[in-house]
């Protein structure tokens, strides 16, 4: 027992360790995962995953897999598609489709792959996957155009191709058992129409009791792991391999379903789905072997050729014919797929399964996908950012700060970042408040920033800090905690300053960093915009260091932000002060207006005493 709680700890400290160095420096977390267990297990064999868990290795990543199938699923809502344009949609249908045919035809001509193996793995490899592909959004610094197609089709293919992965394993066990193509069709439909079944039936139970308050608030998110666990092993337990499926139709059933408490419910199955992401892939690696490793041959590095420059460009290009994407668009659309955890985690569970009914050749799609998620994370994460700035549609080269809140204070902000090269959307409720930033050419979003539909017209992952700047206190620390998960608590920043131990007082745990170190509200940085304060940079060099600037500012001048020489933004903020300054950084104080000569000679002149009133 002890030795199983070791190895476990192991693995979870190999997952997440991979996980947080991966977002330290910027890597792809998939590469590190797949080398720390590669390396624990295969070559330090520290981790031995078959002689460590033994009968409960099988069923353990058949869990963890089904609630990342369920996650996947909660992404998958109808409404979203209708709403994300052509191109996505089109990405999907018939992108998918085309997809999955020339993926089928390069795993049977070119990785020498039975046709059943070779259409199941096909179906793997439609999924490029929010968990890789996010991810690399962020670092490849992309136009907003692509960028939306390629987190989109991320997002929707995932369950779409595990489905389709899924039906085709359903399919082949079947025939498997004997009987016809016509009774292997009937078996294969009974077992989608009962695993959808149990799934819709479990998503209905969960959209009855949850709205209705029969469940409260902290066992929620427990409640819905455990339905997923009970989805997954009624259906395993009235049809065998039907699990997954079921547990699928559940999530997509419940994405669609008007639950208010879905978003905090989807939060925690990220979390969840993170652990066993970082679990399963560790595990996984770790079950590899060397002779696998031997096994790399030339029809193995034609697959992943063939899947790199063939399949995913001319599938592409085929179901985008006719939209909006221009040619340097497609191409780079064409170029960045990168597989991620599904295609691992369900190849590793479907190998062993076609192995035992006599698919010798399963064996192979392991070290296959490693191969096709190896070449397609390290290729294209390491070449998007470069691809896309030779075809001329690379971003803005610094993240941009999305402000909430229109007033002239805010407008004249937006101005000053776009000076400084960095992309600044301001966001109101009220077309009349953003008035000044049209008439300034600053770009506006106008609506409600809160809302599910804000996600189809503003692309959030373009922006790495949000300033929440509305007369609304509260409001400012709702818009901080909502963005706080997608942007980071550490890049939240809002107006307003109370006092926490007051009984009204709105907690640090709900709100975002408190922006100026006088944590001035709106109101007073209005009443200043009008008395003539205004934005000032100023250079740091080796001779004009931090202390004399600090010297030479005026005594009411405050600083409110840095652009660091590598040019990442640190804000000041009431609770932590100034940011580190160094020479080379520019610093942006919000200063008052130089006095004239007029008012500086009567400063410094005494006041005269008054005259005296005639007796």
């Amino acid at each position: 027992m002890s030795n199983v709680v070791n190895i476990l700890a192991l693995v979870g400290v190999l997952g997440i360790g991979s996980q947080w160095l991966a977002w330290r420096f910027n890597l792809p977390a998939i590469v590190l995962m797949s080398v720390s267990g590669i390396v624990a297990g295969p070559f330090l064999g520290l981790i031995q995953p078959e002689a460590n868990f033994g009968e409960f290795l099988r069923p353990m990543v058949s869990v963890a897999v089904a609630i990342i199938l369920f996650e996947g699923g909660l992404s998958l809502n109808f409404k979203e598609i209708s709403g994300v344009g052509r191109s996505v949609r089109r990405m999907v249908f018939p992108g998918a489709a085309i997809a999955w045919g020339l993926g089928a035809l390069a795993g049977h001509y070119a990785a020498g792959l039975s046709w059943p193996v070779a259409i199941l793995f096909a179906g793997l490899l439609v999924v490029t996957g929010p968990t890789v592909i996010i991810p690399l959004l962020r670092q490849a610094n992309l136009s907003a155009r692509p960028r939306t197609v390629l987190k989109w089709e991320g997002i929707i293919n995932d369950p779409i191709g595990a489905l389709l992965a899924v039906l085709v394993f359903e399919y082949v066990i079947s025939a498997a058992e004997g009987g016809g193509i016509g009774q292997t069709l009937g078996l294969l439909a009974f077992a989608c129409v009962v695993a959808v079944g149990i799934g819709v039936t479990m998503g209905l139970a969960v959209a009855y009791v949850f709205p209705r308050g029969l469940v409260p608030d902290f066992l929620k998110s427990p409640a819905l792991f455990t339905a997923v666990l009970l989805c997954f092993g009624t259906a395993e337990a009235i049809e065998h391999e039907t699990g997954l499926l079921a547990v699928t139709a559940m999530g997509i059933y419940l994405a669609n379903a008007r639950i208010a408490s879905l978003p905090e419910l989807r939060r925690f199955k990220e979390n969840m789905t993170i652990i066993l992401v970082s679990g399963v892939f560790v595990i996984l690696c770790a079950s590899l072997t060397k002779a696998d490793f031997l096994s790399a041959d030339w029809r193995m590095l034609a697959f992943v050729l063939a899947t790199l420059f063939l399949v995913r460009p001319i599938g592409v290009f085929l179901s985008t014919i006719g939209t909006e994407l221009n040619w340097r668009e497609k191409l780079l659309i064409g170029w960045i797929a990168p597989r991620g955890i599904v295609a691992v985690a369900l190849s590793g569970l479907f190998a062993s399964r076609l192995q035992e009914i006599g698919y010798a050749d399963a064996g192979r799609l392991v070290p296959l996908t490693f191969a096709i998620v190896f070449a397609t994370v390290v290729a294209h994460g390491f070449t998007a950012k470069p691809l896309a700035r030779a075809l001329g549609i690379a971003a803005s080269a610094k993240p941009g700060v999305l402000i909430v809140g229109s007033s002239r204070w805010s407008v004249t902000l937006a101005k000053l970042l776009e000076e400084l090269d960095i992309k600044a959307l301001v966001a109101d409720t009220s077309w009349h408040r953003l008035r000044p930033a049209r008439q300034g050419n600053v770009a506006t979003y106008y609506g409600e920033i809160l809302a599910e539909a804000t996600e189809h017209h503003v692309d959030t992952e373009a922006y790495g800090t949000l300033l929440a700047v509305t007369g609304n206190e509260a409001y400012n620390a709702l818009v901080c905690r909502e963005f706080a998960h997608e942007i980071g608590r550490t890049n939240v920043y809002q107006l307003g300053k109370t006092d926490e131990d007051h009984p009204h007082g709105i907690g640090f745990t709900v709100r975002g960093q408190t922006l100026f170190r006088s944590g001035a509200a709106l109101d007073e940085l209005q009443r200043r915009q009008f008395a003539g304060w205004r934005f000032q940079k100023t250079k740091l060099t080796e001779e004009y260091t931090y202390e004399r600037y600090i010297a030479d500012k005026h005594e009411d001048a405050e600083i409110l932000m840095v652009l660091k020489k590598s040019g990442k933004l640190a804000f000041s903020t009431a609770k932590e002060g100034r940011p580190r300054m160094e020479p080379g950084d520019l610093v942006i104080a919000y200063t008052p207006p130089a006095p004239t000569k007029e008012a500086a000679a009567s400063k410094a002149q005494p006041a005269a005493k008054p005259a005296s009133l005639p007796g």
